[in-house]
């Protein structure tokens, strides 16, 4: 069992900046793919971006440029680093761990609010 904690969300104004982390409860091998889905109310989740390894980031079109993944493996943390946020992005957000076997893990879901 992995547990996934998610910490960062919150309220900024529109073109401002947030960094969400999510922590797992024990190591995840850093082969094992982490990253972020995102849901709007009413809909199902949407990938926002994934990392393995710490190589090879994806990301969903509509945050490409604006949005970095990062990972520390050593703390088997992934982070979502998102700037120049819109409206668009309000949603709630969601860590993963897809690990091989086991299935795929995820995180409570923190609220990501962009308003002015």
């Amino acid at each position: 069992q992995v547990q996934l904690v998610e910490s960062g969300g919150g309220l900024v104004q529109p073109g401002g900046s947030l960094r969400l982390s999510c922590a797992a409860s024990r190591r995840v091998d850093s082969s094992v793919p982490m990253g972020w889905y995102r849901q709007f109310p009413g809909t199902e989740r949407e990938l926002v971006a994934s990392i393995r390894s710490g190589r090879d980031p994806r990301y969903a079109d509509a945050v490409w440029g604006r949005f970095t993944i990062s990972r520390d493996n050593a703390k088997s943390t992934v982070y979502l680093q998102m700037n120049n946020l819109k409206p668009e992005d309000t949603a709630v957000y969601y860590c993963y761990a897809k690990v091989a076997g086991d299935g795929t893990y995820w995180g409570q879901g923190t609220q990501v609010t962009v308003s002015s």
